[in-house]
């Protein structure tokens, strides 16, 4: 099984995801709403590499493939993905038990022979606990 390509992106657009919340609206317009979990989850990166080889995207498209689109999930060992990044954000600190899949398929564009852009969304997982 491949690695996720270890690219530095030209840009990242990152989404904080929420807890689990379950909101209830009674006939009088009252509002009460319930966290089920102490965890947030879906966040996700959508990271954008434009300009790159058609032999680069070609590693994303393979990724892909051997993760079976959305389905398995994949360790992130690639400090590539974090390079310029100067924040704390729990999606690339979130610990041991953290995978990611992708949210769908990579995007590619052709911007001209041999060169292309490509845009991939993940969601981070957390793994469940083993005993």
């Amino acid at each position: 099984m491949s690695e996720y390509p270890s690219v530095a992106p030209t840009s990242r657009v990152y989404d904080a995801g929420n807890w689990p919340v379950k909101t209830f609206n009674a006939q009088d317009g009252v509002e009460v709403r319930i966290l089920y979990g102490s965890r947030r989850f879906n966040h996700s990166i959508r990271v954008t590499y434009e300009n790159i080889p058609d032999a680069t995207a070609e590693l994303f498209l393979q990724h892909y493939f051997q993760q079976q689109g959305t389905y398995l999930t994949f360790a992130i060992n690639t400090p590539a993905l974090r390079a310029g990044w100067e924040g704390s954000t729990d999606f690339f600190n979130a610990g041991l038990r953290t995978q990611y899949r992708y949210a769908g398929p990579p995007q590619m564009t052709s911007v001209y022979p041999g060169v292309s852009t490509m845009q991939v969304e993940l969601v981070a997982s957390l793994l469940p606990e083993t005993a």
